[in-house]
């Protein structure tokens, strides 16, 4: 009986408590959602005041560094006596043992640091002047170095914060200690203050209306005019196809995978310096995907989504206009990463689709990512989160700024100071051009992008997933073509020279002067350009960066040529020029996603 009873109350107890605890769960997690919600916002708004850098990344990393040096006596007594010496041989070039003043006698700039060059900065008190500076930072730069315990990304933050706030006080941003510009006062009579402020009113004009500056070189007209046709399109790419120029071209086709944070036309600049116009010159029949500009309503689109509906879906489209053909793919920067991972994933389920793949400037292992990764850390990365999930995009604003930062003597310092002190605008290039046209991220792309990539390194851990399924970068086969560039912020080249271990196929590795973009937009006609290049086989001992430079042949001239050698090398003999038709909707090239702002 009591049996019976105590079976007959169970059910109910179990649905009472059944019934109280999911609406105790779902007040706790409206609670948590709110409070989380207002963090968030809070991110948010401080972001806009910090450029989208994370005071607690920063301070963490100072404290780091400040807890280590007070803790270590023997180097606060080092940095004394550095002090003590610099002072003193500063002291001593007031007074030169030689009847003429030396310049540059205590220290002298780096080879990279481009503000002191000139005659000018040899005259005595200029010279002076900036050697007090450069002796200055040296010092600064000391007291982060070889702090016992100190946590070498956390060094590194201090080093670079330290080194931004040094260069906002280098004498070359006053008009007072800048020769070049008491030069030009004299020149002019002071009127290039008048066109400097002129100059300046025109650019806050334009940040505060949100618009964007005068694009100097019209895309369609001035850039981005070699001749095709948009063949595909869907809610995320155009895929364009360029006419052939040759009566004959190779039967394998180009497939370009450009990164989605800039437009794609940097591969298609001026008639001189398009890298596809080259190629099709070259008999290849190219196609380029260029990509949609994200708004707020992309928010969720995934890393998965920039693979499926960019780089498989162009792949299917040229399959379907040229069957049976397999593909030279190549990838630009972020581009480049993400055909490093679908080619991964078709190597594993469809091995008969590529012919060779090519990465420009792209990184597969980031851990050793240069000096963006001062950037990523599980704070900075959630701060970042922050900023976008409340905008659903990460803004050009942004990007612009962090890069900036990267190279804030060449890209910030040095323009301001021409543009409002000289008074003088640089002199307008497509390059500077491209450049202005910046894009958006999307939320959630750009969040598994710095998190699966950039902070856990799950790509070359063999961690990521693609359909479902973990890839390996070891699946790769299929002969490799890879460019780094030797002074790369962006990619530096010797952590993409780590294809080397990472890619089971034969490869060429390039390694071009220049930066990440001018070393890859390498005319044949400039006179500038240089690479070295080695090959080897998947079955060849590995080879470091130090030693392959050693090893590595230089060559005189743009290393576009050794790609068309490598295409030429791994395509079958010439046929007939495919058909480029496409529906009438679709329209020529440049198409109308790359017009998007």
């Amino acid at each position: 009986m009591s049996s019976a009873v105590s079976a007959s109350r169970l059910p109910n107890s179990v649905e009472e408590h059944i019934d109280v605890l999911p609406a105790e769960e779902k007040v706790a997690s409206t609670v948590h959602d709110a409070a989380d919600s207002v963090d968030r916002a809070f991110h948010a708004s401080v972001a806009r005041l910090t450029g989208g850098l994370s005071p607690a990344a920063v301070a963490l990393a100072f404290a780091d560094w400040q807890l280590h040096l007070l803790a270590a006596p023997g180097k606060c007594a080092e940095l004394a006596g550095e002090a003590v010496q610099h002072a003193t041989d500063f002291v001593n070039a007031f007074s030169p043992k030689h009847a003429m003043f030396q310049p540059w006698s205590v220290i002298k700039p780096q080879s990279t640091d481009h503000r002191f060059t000139g005659r000018d900065w040899e005259l005595p008190p200029f010279n002076l002047l900036a050697q007090a500076f450069l002796l200055t930072e040296n010092w600064w730069h000391l007291t982060t170095s070889d702090v016992r315990g100190v946590a070498r990304s956390d060094a590194a933050i201090v080093d670079f914060v330290q080194r931004q706030c040094l260069d906002t006080v280098a004498p070359t941003n006053f008009a007072g200690a800048n020769p070049k510009v008491l030069r030009k006062i004299m020149e002019t009579g002071g009127g290039n203050f008048v066109h400097g402020l002129q100059n300046w009113v025109e650019d806050w004009l334009t940040l505060l209306s949100g618009g964007r500056p005068d694009q100097q070189f019209a895309v369609g007209k001035d850039v981005a005019v070699t001749p095709g046709k948009v063949v595909y399109r869907n809610e995320l790419i155009e895929l364009i196809q360029y006419a052939p120029t040759t009566p004959t071209v190779r039967p394998e086709p180009v497939l370009i995978v450009p990164a989605w944070i800039m437009k794609y036309y940097i591969l298609d600049l001026s008639p001189h310096n398009s890298l596809v116009r080259f190629l099709v010159r070259n008999g290849f029949t190219v196609f380029m995907i260029s990509w949609k500009n994200p708004s707020s309503e992309d928010r969720n689109l995934s890393l998965e989504d920039y693979r499926e509906r960019g780089v498989d879906a162009a792949v299917a489209a040229i399959e379907k206009r040229m069957p049976g053909r397999e593909i030279h793919a190549a990838g630009y920067c972020l581009g480049g990463t993400l055909l490093s991972i679908a080619a991964a994933r078709m190597e594993r389920d469809r091995p008969d689709r590529l012919r060779s793949v090519t990465l420009l400037a792209a990184q597969t292992d980031f851990t050793e990512a240069g000096e963006l990764t001062l950037f990523i850390n599980e704070s900075q990365v959630t701060f970042l989160e922050d900023m976008m999930w409340q905008r659903g995009v990460l803004g050009p604003v942004q990007m612009a700024g962090a890069f900036q930062m990267l190279r804030s003597n060449d890209l910030l310092w040095s323009r301001l100071v021409h543009d409002y002190l000289i008074g003088e605008r640089a002199r307008p290039s497509d390059l500077m051009s491209w450049n202005a046209d910046a894009t958006r991220m999307p939320y959630r792309m750009h969040s598994e992008y710095l998190r699966q990539l950039f902070l856990n390194n799950d790509l070359a851990e063999g961690r990521y997933h693609a359909a479902g399924r973990p890839i390996a970068l070891s699946d790769l086969h299929k002969p490799m073509f890879v460019v780094g560039t030797l002074r790369d912020h962006v990619a530096p080249w010797k952590s993409v020279h780590k294809i080397h271990f990472l890619a089971d196929a034969d490869t060429t590795f390039v390694l071009a002067n220049g930066g990440h973009n001018a070393g890859i937009v390498a005319a044949p006609n400039e006179a500038e350009h240089s690479y070295q290049v080695l090959r080897k086989k998947a079955t060849d001992p590995y080879i470091g960066p130090d030693e392959w430079v050693k090893l590595a042949p230089s060559h005189e001239g743009s290393w576009w040529g050794e790609w068309v050698k490598f295409l030429g090398g791994h395509s079958g003999p010439p046929v007939a020029p495919p058909l480029s038709e496409a529906g009438k909707s679709l329209p020529d090239a440049p198409g109308s996603y790359v017009l998007e702002h």
